[in-house]
C-alpha cells in the first residue's frame, strides 16, 4: 500500500495532524500483521518443536515489542515520511539508509514469493493434482491485474479482508473450544498437554531454537504500522497503540496455536495445510476446512498484492532519492499513478519466485519463509541500532533494546540448526551481502564524491 512506504530521508511531517486514533492504529496493525506466515508458517515451527511453539510466539512477542516501541518512540520525537530508513541514514550515514531500503525492496519480494507459494499450496488442497507453479502463475496474474487498475478503493478492501483474517481465527478458537470441552463430537480423544520435557520439546531444544524465526515472521509487518505512526492524531500514542496491538495478537496466536497443538500429535501437521484445519481434522467437519482455507487464501492474496504494491511505489521512492536508477522513477503518461518500469521489476521478481517453484516444488515454502523471515529481521535490527545511537535511552531501556537484538540473533542463528530450512539462511546472507557490496562501491565512488562537492 502507498501509505507504508519508507523513504531514505524526506521533509519532517512533525507538524501535520494525523486522522487517526491510537486504537483505529492498532486495529489496522492486527489486520495487516496477520497472513499466511502466521496461517501456514507456523505449521513449520511446530514440525520443528513441537507444543513448545507456543513459547516461540511469546518470545517473538517481546522481540517484536522493543523493536515496535523504539521505532514509536523515535517517530514521536522526530517524525518523519522516511521511518526506520530515514533514521537509519541519520545515524550512521547515506549507506544505512540505502542498504535498509533495498533489504526491505528485497525482503517484500521475498514475502511476495512467500505468500504466493503458501496460496498454491493451499489452493491443492482441493486440486491436488494442478502443479504448485500453475496456481502461482495465476494468483500473480490476478495480483499484476489489481495493481494495474490502480489502487481506488483498495484501503476499504483491505479492511474487509482483515476482518476475514481475524474471523477466520476465532471462528477457529470457538469451535476448537467448543471441542475441546466436549461439546461437540465428545469421544474424540486429543494428545492433551505435554506431561514431559521430551513431550513438550519432541525435537529437543536445537528444535525450538530454529522454530523462532516462524514466531517472528508471523508478527513481520510491526515496522509497517511504525511508518502509519505518522498518521495519528496523537504521535506520542504510538507506543500505547503498539502494545495494545501486539496484546491481542498475542492472545490470539497463542490460544489458537495452544489449542492446535493440543489437539493433534506431533506427527500430524503438513506444511501442505494450515494447522488450524489438520487440528479439526478428526472431527471431520464438512465446511470447516473449506471456508477456513478460502479465508486464508483471500487474506494471503490481499497481503501479496499489498506487497506488491509496496515494492512497486518503493522502487520509485529510492530512485527519486538517488539510490536506485532514474529509470524506476518513470511512470506511465496515460496513467500517472503507474509506475511501469517499478512494477516490471516486481513482476520479475514475481516470475522468478514462480520459476523457483517449479525446480524445488517440495521446499521451496521453506526456503522462501526463512530467507524472507530473515530479511525482516535485519531490518529490525538496524531499527534498534539506530534507536539507540539516535535516542537518549535510560539503563533499563538499553537493556531491554538488547534483550531484542539477543532474540533476533537467536532466531536466525536457530535457522542454522535445522537442515530443512538452513538454506533459507544462505539466501538471506547472500542478498545481504550483495546489497552491502553495493552500497560500499556507491560510498567510494559516488556519495563520497558528491559530499566533497557539496
Amino acid at each position: 500500500m502507498d501509505f507504508f512506504i519508507p523513504k531514505a530521508g524526506g521533509k519532517s511531517k512533525g507538524g501535520e495532524k494525523g486522522n487517526l486514533s491510537w486504537w483505529q492504529l492498532s486495529l489496522i496493525g492486527i489486520g495487516c500483521t496477520i497472513g499466511t506466515g502466521f496461517f501456514l508458517g507456523s505449521t513449520i515451527g511446530i514440525k520443528v518443536t513441537g507444543p513448545s511453539i507456543v513459547f516461540s510466539f511469546i518470545l517473538a512477542a517481546l522481540g517484536t515489542y522493543v523493536v515496535y516501541n523504539l521505532l514509536a518512540k523515535m517517530t514521536a520525537e522526530d517524525p518523519q515520511d522516511g521511518s526506520f530508513c530515514y533514521y537509519a541514514n541519520k545515524a550512521f550515514g547515506r549507506w544505512a539508509g540505502f542498504s535498509c531500503g533495498w533489504n526491505y525492496w528485497c525482503s517484500n519480494i521475498l514475502i511476495m514469493g512467500s505468500q504466493l507459494t503458501a496460496l498454491s499450496i493451499l489452493s491443492r488442497f482441493w486440486f491436488p493434482n494442478v502443479p504448485l507453479w500453475l496456481f502461482a502463475t495465476g494468483y500473480a496474474i490476478l495480483s499484476i491485474i489489481v495493481v494495474l487498475t490502480g489502487n481506488k478503493g483498495f484501503d476499504k478492501v483491505e479492511n474487509v479482508l482483515a476482518i476475514i483474517k481475524t474471523a477466520a481465527i476465532v471462528m477457529f478458537i470457538i469451535i476448537a473450544g467448543a471441542a475441546v470441552f466436549g461439546w461437540i463430537h465428545g469421544g474424540v480423544k486429543h494428545p492433551g498437554f505435554p506431561h514431559s520435557t521430551k513431550e513438550l520439546f519432541p525435537e529437543g531444544y536445537k528444535g525450538f531454537w530454529s522454530s523462532l524465526i516462524y514466531a517472528f515472521y508471523a508478527y513481520g509487518g510491526i515496522e509497517v504500522i511504525g511508518l502509519m505512526a505518522m498518521r495519528l492524531k496523537k504521535k506520542e500514542d504510538a507506543p500505547k497503540a503498539g502494545i495494545i496491538m501486539l496484546i491481542i495478537l498475542v492472545i490470539i496466536y497463542v490460544i489458537s496455536i495452544g489449542l492446535a497443538v493440543y489437539m493433534a500429535a506431533h506427527g500430524a501437521f503438513t506444511e501442505k495445510e494450515s494447522p488450524f484445519v489438520t487440528a479439526l481434522d478428526k472431527y471431520h467437519f464438512a465446511f470447516f476446512p473449506h471456508v477456513f482455507n478460502a479465508a486464508i487464501i483471500l487474506a494471503g492474496f490481499s497481503t501479496m498484492t499489498a506487497s506488491l504494491f509496496g515494492v512497486t511505489t518503493l522502487l520509485v521512492t529510492l530512485a527519486e532519492g538517488g539510490d536506485a536508477p532514474s529509470l524506476f522513477s518513470k511512470k506511465l503518461k496515460k496513467f500517472k499513478e503507474l509506475p511501469l518500469p517499478s512494477l516490471g521489476l516486481a513482476t520479475l521478481g514475481l516470475i522468478a519466485s514462480i520459476v523457483t517453484a517449479l525446480l524445488l516444488p517440495g521446499k521451496i515454502y521453506e526456503y522462501i519463509t526463512t530467507a524472507a523471515g530473515i530479511l525482516i529481521l535485519f531490518n529490525w535490527s538496524f531499527i534498534i541500532i539506530s534507536a539507540l545511537h539516535i535516542l537518549e535511552i535510560k539503563l533499563g531501556g538499553k537493556m531491554l533494546a538488547f534483550l531484542g537484538l539477543a532474540l533476533i540473533l537467536a532466531a536466525v542463528s536457530g535457522t542454522l540448526m535445522e537442515k530443512s530450512i538452513r538454506m533459507g539462511l544462505f539466501v538471506s546472507l547472500l542478498v545481504a551481502a550483495i546489497i552491502g557490496l553495493i552500497a560500499f562501491i556507491m560510498q567510494i565512488k559516488v556519495w563520497k564524491k558528491e559530499s566533497q562537492l557539496g
